[in-house]
């Protein structure tokens, strides 16, 4: 059950206005701490920070990082490169508040939950002007805007009837190379939403492209855990902080 405070979250997410932004939780001892910048999920539809924001900042917060949960425009203003767009942005606004927010910007982590998780991947497969993270944390990420895809992700992000030129284009297995960041992935075997495939399909790419990751699956577990308390997979977050911290 939610506390009140992640009820009013969930409201907030809900009904915020439908644009980029950013929500910072940072640290109030005035040292610099490593930062992890979150991108929730939510289909390309809406930003789940009260699942895959907020409880991965507080968590973060409690290790000792800096954390930034990035907004990006969704559903009807979501239609590609909006959210890309945004993300950009984010990782611009955020390096140059480096020195006043106390961020340690040669440390940093991106993280990506659902569709979320393809926004975070593919700003790196568009050949984009963005910096590198030190590590990339996806969560049961779509990967693919295939036929393996999350149906409403790519409707809401490409429209009813995309080119296919542009689900080539935005099917992050197809464009992984050895500059690709390193990657933790991990998702449940009984995920009804986002199939098990997209994340077999991304390893397998990042294998061949030499790039360094790690993957686990979790026996049981469905979508849109979070943080994943009282399942196989809770062990997840801690697994990728390690990860993170295996890469500096």
């Amino acid at each position: 059950m939610r506390t009140f405070s992640e009820n009013l979250q969930a409201a907030y997410d809900f009904w915020r206005p439908n644009r980029y932004g950013l929500k910072p939780y940072l640290l109030k001892d005035g040292k610099k701490h490593p930062i992890a910048v979150i991108v929730p999920g939510g289909a390309y539809r809406m930003v789940c920070s009260y699942v895959e924001g907020l409880p991965f900042a507080k968590a973060l917060n409690a290790r000792g990082y800096h954390a930034i949960v990035a907004y990006y425009r969704i559903g009807k203003k979501a239609k590609y490169p909006a959210p890309q767009d945004d993300l950009e942005r984010a990782f611009r606004e955020i390096f140059s508040h480096a020195a006043e927010w106390n961020l340690d910007t040669q440390n940093w982590s991106l993280w990506g939950s659902s569709a979320g998780g393809h926004l975070a991947a593919s700003i790196f497969t568009e050949r984009r002007n963005v910096p590198k993270p030190n590590a990339l944390i996806l969560v049961y990420p779509v990967v693919t805007m295939g036929k393996e895809t999350h149906a409403e992700s790519r409707e809401n992000l490409l429209g009813r009837d995309p080119d296919p030129e542009k689900i080539a284009q935005l099917s992050v297995e197809r464009h992984i190379t050895k500059d690709f960041p390193p990657t933790y992935v991990w998702n449940g075997t009984a995920d009804k939403s986002v199939d098990p495939l997209n994340s077999r399909m991304l390893t397998k790419a990042l294998d061949q492209a030499g790039v360094l990751y790690r993957h686990e699956e979790f026996e049981g577990v469905g979508h849109g855990v979070g943080l994943a308390r009282g399942t196989n997979a809770e062990p997840w977050f801690d697994h990728a902080v390690s990860f993170w911290e295996e890469q500096k």
